[in-house]
């Protein structure tokens, strides 16, 4: 518990009051191996003291200019063996020094500081001779610590590198996770706006025809107009299913609708909650619509939904024909109207969007534009059974 309270202690310091503390602690004890010389080899003097004073100064610089602070504490650790001083710790400034320009540079200066440190040890070791080096051992040693500085150095600096490589690795996935949770969530708000849009504003548009209808025929033919009341009821119904199935697989991500989505097998009742207006609206169907998947089921029938809610709405059509063709593979689904041209075709607009994006979620494609002559066809063609390997037909 103690040593966990000093680490605690040691990190909360300033860079200056760790300096400062590591220069007491190498004063305190290259002070003591100074001054407790042998009897028979030189004994301290002012030049001794001058020496580890520069040292000591030096030290509080390491950081700024490791290099020349390394210098300045290596030549005073030459001056005293050249002066005839012996000791275990007399090196220890040049120590601290190695170690910082390891820590703080690269490995290219620590290789050349280690190099120059141990030629120039070695070279020191060769002058003073045997009475001053064997004692501390022989010259080849002399030779080799030096290197122990750099190499722990080199190790805590690598270290360190791979430690904030890992933590900008770890900020730059959270990054890539937030990126991801906000692409989702868009996605997530189109395809709701999607299923919104076809949910209300389609079947508001069949109300609003039948609505019509039944108004233009109250007092003549109040049979039609109860049929046409019928199916605003009806498209009322089917309206109130379906936003009921999508707040419930909003509300429960991993829950299945209460509905089945609808599809193919439902354009005839899509079709009919359209007719009766201004519109006479046809639908033809070639192959069994059998093994059509959900999702191109859903397309082809909201992309019918959207042409037939342009139709009713914008072309001023007579007549509308849908046609619903399954073969080689592909389900092809075709709009045509008769409307007269317009002198700006539509080329955007939301519906068609939704169109485009349904397409291509299931892995097919669609095409609009008007009819040479006048009118407006909308072509989807997508792989029956929901994949991209399908031939186009």
């Amino acid at each position: 518990m103690s040593f966990d309270r000093l680490s605690a202690w040691l990190r909360d310091l300033s860079p200056r009051s760790v300096d400062l503390l590591v220069v007491a602690v190498v004063a305190w004890f290259t002070g003591l191996d100074a001054a407790s010389n042998q009897p028979e080899y030189r004994q301290a003097d002012w030049f001794t003291w001058l020496l580890l004073a520069v040292s000591l100064l030096a030290l509080f610089w390491r950081r700024r200019w490791p290099v020349a602070v390394a210098v300045v504490t290596g030549a005073a650790c030459a001056g005293w063996a050249l002066y005839g001083h012996i000791g275990e710790l007399l090196n220890l400034p040049v120590i601290v020094a190695l170690y910082t320009v390891a820590v703080q540079g690269d490995r290219r200066r620590t290789l050349r500081t280690g190099l120059i440190a141990s030629l120039t040890s070695g070279a020191v070791a060769l002058w003073v001779g045997n009475d001053v080096v064997n004692p501390q051992g022989l010259a080849v040693l002399e030779m080799l610590w030096p290197l122990v500085p750099l190499l722990l150095g080199e190790v805590v600096r690598t270290r360190r590198q791979l430690q904030a490589e890992y933590a900008a690795r770890a900020v730059r996935a959270e990054e890539d996770r937030e990126r991801e949770a906000a692409r989702r969530v868009h996605e997530e708000r189109v395809r709701i706006a999607r299923e919104l849009h076809d949910v209300v504003a389609h079947t508001v548009a069949a109300m609003t025809v039948q609505a019509g209808v039944a108004l233009d025929a109250f007092d003549v033919k109040p049979e039609v107009a109860r049929a046409a009341m019928r199916q605003v009821r009806e498209a009322g119904k089917e309206a109130v299913r379906e936003l009921r199935a999508t707040v419930t697989v909003l509300r429960e991500p991993e829950g299945d609708p209460v509905e089945p989505a609808p599809g193919i097998a439902r354009l005839a009742e899509l079709v009919d909650r359209f007719a009766g207006g201004d519109v006479e609206i046809t639908l033809r169907r070639e192959g069994e619509p059998d093994g059509v998947s959900p999702v191109v089921g859903l397309a082809a029938y909201r992309v019918v939904q959207e042409a037939l809610t342009n139709v009713v709405k914008h072309s001023g059509a007579r007549h509308a024909a849908v046609s619903v063709v399954r073969g080689d593979g592909r389900l092809t689904v075709e709009v045509v109207d008769d409307g007269p041209p317009s002198p700006s075709p539509a080329t955007g607009g939301f519906g068609l969007v939704g169109m485009r994006e349904r397409a291509a979620a299931a892995g097919g494609t669609i095409d609009y534009g008007p009819v040479p002559g006048g009118g407006f066809r909308v072509r989807a063609e997508l792989p029956a059974r929901g994949d991209n390997g399908g031939q186009r037909s």
